[in-house]
């Protein structure tokens, strides 16, 4: 077993951004020369997730509206009242309790194993920030 480990650099532009890193995870595959295994992908922050979805321009305005709504930024939280960096994000980590900080998909013959449909996205939830960071672990053969 052999393994390689690299990271994604993001910066976002939106207090929720829904960024797709599928073609960074393939590239970062690909330099790994590993042919079979697992990319275990880890959103180093409390406040942004890593997600499989469907890319579609749509689709993704859709998916920010909803969080947005779900939990609206301007409720009574207690977070807010003393935050730690001066940032009211109560709702940005109450939203990360419904989404992944991890994913792992599993890759053949160098290539992840998605479905037709799918990508990878890096979703911000505490924006912008300029400088966030996607761990990759990837492990096979």
């Amino acid at each position: 077993m052999n393994f390689h480990i690299a990271t994604i650099a993001c910066q976002t532009t939106r207090p929720i951004d829904i960024i797709d890193i599928t073609a960074d995870v393939r590239s970062a595959l690909e330099e790994s020369g590993l042919q079979q295994g697992t990319v275990t992908l880890l959103s180093r922050h409390t406040t942004a997730c890593i997600n499989i979805n469907e890319r579609e321009e749509w689709l993704q305005k859709d998916m920010t509206t909803w969080l947005k709504r779900f939990i609206p930024k301007d409720g009574d939280w207690l977070h807010n009242l003393e935050t730690v960096d001066g940032r009211d994000n109560a709702h940005s980590h109450l939203l990360g309790l419904f989404m992944n900080s991890s994913e792992t998909i599993p890759f053949s013959e160098g290539q992840l194993m998605l479905g037709e449909w799918q990508s990878i996205f890096f979703i911000e939830l505490d924006g912008p920030r300029p400088k966030r960071e996607v761990l990759m672990h990837i492990q096979g053969e």
